[in-house]
């Protein structure tokens, strides 16, 4: 097995990149925030608007290098099952999105934490199926 270096290799790095900055700083911040929560809401607020500004360039590098991946893709030769998980990831991707921006735009504690939820668990989903791609 030999390591090649072409522009296959930049674009899955770029989308795991964005992937993996998405994703995984849902999952730092939401461990954070707990303790964010004793400092004061103001602590919570500045480590949300910091988050938003790192994290949403990476969540568009994800979505335009997945867009790129798609060009890639052989849809006539791929199985029913590919068009499948395909389409599960892109509602996951889709979900994601969405529920971040609305926990980015809700006001009370309870929204708050439901959009920030549903947006961790669809982007969990959406790197898991993505494996199965």
């Amino acid at each position: 097995m030999e390591a090649h270096w072409d522009l296959d290799t930049l674009r899955v790095f770029l989308h795991i990149l964005g992937a993996a900055v998405w994703v995984g700083g849902q999952v730092i911040v939401a461990a954070l925030v707990p303790a964010l929560r004793r400092i004061g809401p103001e602590a919570t607020q500045a480590a949300a608007q910091q988050f938003a500004r790192v994290a949403w360039p990476f969540f568009w590098l994800a979505v335009l290098s997945g867009l790129w991946n798609l060009l890639e893709v052989e849809f006539e030769d791929a199985a029913n099952s590919y068009h499948i998980t395909l389409t599960i990831k892109l509602v996951l991707v889709i979900a994601t999105g969405v529920t971040a921006w609305l926990h980015t735009k809700a006001s009370d504690r309870r929204r708050i934490a439901m959009m920030g939820s549903l947006s961790g668990v669809t982007s969990i989903g959406a790197v898991l199926v993505g494996v199965a791609l």
